[in-house]
């Protein structure tokens, strides 16, 4: 394959296209720029239509390529360091969900602050989150890396993180290029339950998360990434991360020294090789492009001896909250008094209030889906709220939820992917929280999906605060560029039944983006509004 002069940010836009990537979603930020920029002007990407457009924020592009992951497709999100902040809670959530197709979180950091209001170290966040980190030392590696993290992403189904900085985004190397790989065919989740994250759901996703540690680590003990260099002069042993790798093999050369070298570039730690490593030298130097996240890591979960207990040897469980019994378990002063609930006593889901006007718009829009696609094979995109019990019986009716605001910008990468219908809920009070921003992407890119705002006056599931966007829905929708015919309020009652249900179906069938706004007032809200105007008129 030809060879070309790329700078990291390239050279990494060019491996994912030619890794199969559908789609690429991504706010500006230096050092990070240049990645999104390549894509848009790439001539293949041009060739294969890949989605190569801006999104509104951080937040909003994970969310996308979340949601074009959910496909089947390979995707890749881009922003710099500070940016992970703002995509921090679908980025952390991510995780859990896992992936479908491919999804690389690429994150690039700005060491010295260059260009940037803070100095942070984005691998903390992989590890926060325990998912892969690959940190590149040059170019070749950025480019080579994107079809490694792909294979990584889906073999283990959950996100990479791929962590650059500045000195090497903005570099310049020669890059030998591979044979590009066909696209992913479009593959909805094999698992129906794989997206959403219910608290019953989201605790299994943990315990599973936790689980596969250490064949992530193992994954990490095998990387074409991750080396030693063996060295006469075993008085010290330097490990070197990622870019710091070229910074030390440029002075050793220079000095003629002869220090044993593990490079490191694939992340959860290998510990094993790391220990074999520590143990053939008399001194460890560690040298990383950012915060000590290694040396800590190798003067607390790698000690010499096994003094240290706690969470990481077992001591106490990983999931779960602390409690004084536990405590005492570990201290030697108690058994085990875990309390077994008896089946006598039946589990209580909770569920949409009686009256509720959820209810109503769920009816309808499980029956106009039936027009569409097959029973059972509906993918409808949800939200964070009351009218996330939609998932359960009886209603069935949605499939996801990722984070606040999530439902629209999911349902945008999946429809950016091919996904039809595209379907997207969202509360009202939710929207005015984070779907604005993920509304206008989908108004930008004219994407084709409907988006229903459950309007029931309130912020329900916290108990019926007021919330920025009341009353003012259908102009916040006009003001941000949907078209005014279609804005389409309907009233989520039995005996507008058959009116709402042909309303979700001219909507679904119109090629661009809709917004259905089923409004009626929350049951509880009303209620107690109520009781307090009698108490008025009482006085």
């Amino acid at each position: 394959m030809k060879k070309q002069m790329l700078l990291g940010d390239e050279a990494l836009a060019q491996g994912a296209v030619d890794a199969g990537c559908s789609g690429v979603f991504a706010y500006p930020g230096t050092p990070s720029t240049e990645i999104m920029e390549y894509v848009q002007k790439c001539p293949e990407a041009i060739e294969r239509n890949i989605h190569r457009t801006w999104a509104s924020n951080e937040k909003t592009a994970v969310e996308a390529a979340v949601g074009m992951s959910y496909t089947g497709k390979r995707t890749m999100s881009c922003m710099k360091h500070v940016g992970l902040n703002v995509a921090a809670d679908p980025f952390m959530n991510s995780a859990f969900v896992g992936a479908n197709g491919g999804h690389i979180v690429t994150v690039a950091d700005d060491p010295g602050m260059h260009s940037s209001q803070n100095e942070q170290d984005s691998r903390f966040y992989a590890k926060f989150a325990m998912i892969p980190c690959l940190e590149p030392s040059n170019q070749q590696e950025c480019y080579d890396m994107a079809f490694h993290a792909y294979e990584l992403s889906e073999k283990f189904h959950l996100p990479v993180m791929m962590r650059l900085e500045t000195r090497l985004s903005h570099s310049r190397s020669g890059v030998e290029r591979r044979e590009m790989l066909p696209e992913n065919e479009l593959k909805l989740p094999e698992d129906r339950n794989q997206f959403m994250l219910l608290p019953a759901f989201a605790r299994r996703k943990y315990k599973h998360l936790i689980a596969i540690q250490p064949e992530l680590e193992a994954a990490a003990e095998n990387s074409p990434f991750n080396w030693v260099e063996d060295g006469k002069d075993k008085s010290l042993g330097i490990i070197a991360c990622g870019l710091a790798y070229n910074y030390v093999k440029e002075v050793t050369t220079r000095y003629k020294c002869d220090y044993p070298i593990l490079k490191m570039s694939q992340y959860p730690l290998p510990v094993g090789m790391i220990k074999k490593f520590m143990d053939s030298c008399d001194y460890i130097l560690v040298v990383e492009e950012g915060q000590p996240l290694v040396e800590e890591m190798l003067k607390g979960a790698i000690p010499r001896d096994n003094r240290i207990k706690g969470r990481l040897d077992g001591t106490f469980t990983r999931d779960g909250e602390m409690n004084p019994n536990k405590v005492a378990v570990a201290l030697g002063k108690e058994k085990s008094t875990e309390i077994i609930i008896p089946d006598v006593v039946a589990g209580r889901p909770p569920a949409l209030c009686v009256g509720c006007p959820h209810i109503d718009s769920y009816k309808a829009l499980n029956e106009v889906l039936k027009s569409f696609v097959e029973d059972g094979q509906r993918h409808v995109f949800s939200d964070i709220g009351c009218y996330t019990l939609g998932f359960l019986p009886p209603y069935n009716a949605i499939n996801t939820c990722l984070d606040m605001g999530a439902s629209i910008t999911m349902a945008k990468g999946a429809s950016d992917a091919g996904l039809f219908p595209t379907i997207a809920v969202i509360g009202d009070s939710t929207f005015s929280h984070s779907g604005m921003t993920g509304l206008l992407d989908c108004i930008y890119d004219k994407t084709n999906l409907v988006i229903i705002i459950l309007d029931n006056s309130t912020t329900g599931m916290t108990g019926g605060q007021d919330y920025t966007g009341f009353g003012k829905l259908e102009a916040i929708c006009i003001g941000l560029g949907v078209e005014k015919e279609h804005i389409r309020v309907i009233t989520p009652l039995s005996r507008h039944f058959e009116e709402n249900v042909a309303i979700m179906k001219e909507e679904i069938e119109y090629n661009g983006v809709s917004v259905i706004i089923p409004r009626r007032e929350c049951v509880q809200t009303m209620t107690r509004r109520m009781r307090s105007l009698k108490k008025q008129e009482a006085k």
